[in-house]
């Protein structure tokens, strides 16, 4: 039996660094990345087919020791993320926890079952430090702060149930920083470090190799610095 990654999102920016990153240097024998593109396929608005896609990985008869949700969006089609309260639209916001926490809940649902009872195993969620309750000293993002806040609680209420039944087993969320992406592209701030993908890849892993089961249900970022919630 051999050690499996699977990166969810992995046709994305951060995604298909994640799966480049992983194939060249990780610790797992194989790495499997999912998406609607891929076969099978995953969508994360549909649960039918993340209960496929976690059943086909249950059959493949490796040890799952790694799943990574690089999923998220920031802008929503020709939406911007709103300045002010005059600009909430509630098909906007609805679409926004769809992508951002009732997907990524969803495949917690279907994967964290499948994480073996022995030994460490990790199930990462790309948030954003947006969504930090304490951290919004700015305003505005309505739609994705609330729903990277949302998918915080969410991660952090999935990991005491997991902590029960698998306590070697690591489940966080995670700040990439900004990445150079398209879901970025146009939002970057001046004197923020921008990343290549790969190299966020690189300190996301780096943060997950070091991660323990007693930091399981936290929320840190690409330098493996803890958020305020």
């Amino acid at each position: 039996m051999g050690t499996l990654a699977i990166v969810i999102g992995a046709t994305g920016g951060i995604g298909s660094a994640l799966v480049r990153v992983l194939d060249e240097s990780g610790p797992y024998d194989r790495v499997v990345g999912l998406s609607r593109r891929t076969h099978p396929g995953l969508d994360l608005l549909d649960e039918t087919s993340i209960q496929a896609a976690a059943k086909w990985v249950a059959g493949q008869g490796d040890d799952l020791r790694l799943v990574f949700d690089a999923t998220g969006a920031l802008t929503l089609g020709d939406r911007k993320p709103e300045k002010s309260l005059r600009e909430l639209d509630p098909q906007a916001l609805a679409e926004s926890y769809a992508i951002n926490a009732i997907g990524p809940a969803l495949l917690m649902k279907h994967f964290l079952p499948l994480l073996p009872k022995d030994g460490k195993s990790v199930f990462a969620t790309l948030s954003a430090r947006v969504g930090s309750i304490s951290d919004n000293n700015l305003g505005g993002w309505y739609g994705y702060r609330a729903s990277k806040a949302a998918l915080n609680q969410l991660v952090r209420t999935a990991s005491i149930e997991l902590a029960r039944r698998k306590p070697h087993a690591v489940c966080v969320a995670l700040h990439p920083g900004t990445v150079r992406t398209p879901l970025t592209e146009g939002f970057a701030k001046s004197g923020l470090e921008v990343q290549a993908p790969d190299k966020a890849a690189e300190r996301l892993l780096t943060v997950i190799n070091g991660l323990t089961p007693a930091e399981t249900g936290g929320y840190f970022d690409h330098m493996g610095e803890r958020i305020e919630w």
